[in-house]
């Protein structure tokens, strides 16, 4: 079954952000298996305490321990720590079936 990464971020410096966090983490995505389905700055907030203007990623995986292998990995820890003071993330890891299916 599918499982997918939804990354909510505020981030407080975004070319440091990217320049470092993103460029190590896209090319680790596709190394564990994943696959982005949306990177995206500017989230327009509806309701809730997200903030406005935050970013949203969605990543999909072949299965729930393919994403876990991804996470739990030392290369993403490191990558992980390249994110410290620059981005505030919430991470939810969830399982699909297909729907109607």
């Amino acid at each position: 079954m599918p499982a997918y990464l939804i990354v909510t971020a505020t981030i407080a410096d975004r070319e440091a952000f990217l320049a470092g966090y993103a460029a190590r983490a896209a090319s680790l995505v596709e190394k564990f298996g994943g696959k982005y389905l949306v990177r995206t700055p500017g989230a327009v907030l509806l309701e809730g305490d997200f903030g406005d203007g935050g970013s949203v990623v969605i990543s999909e995986w072949p299965s729930r321990e393919a994403a876990l292998n991804f996470w739990n990995s030392p290369e993403y820890g490191d990558a992980r720590a390249l994110r410290q003071g620059v981005a505030h993330c919430q991470v939810l890891l969830i399982e699909a079936p297909a729907i109607g299916g």
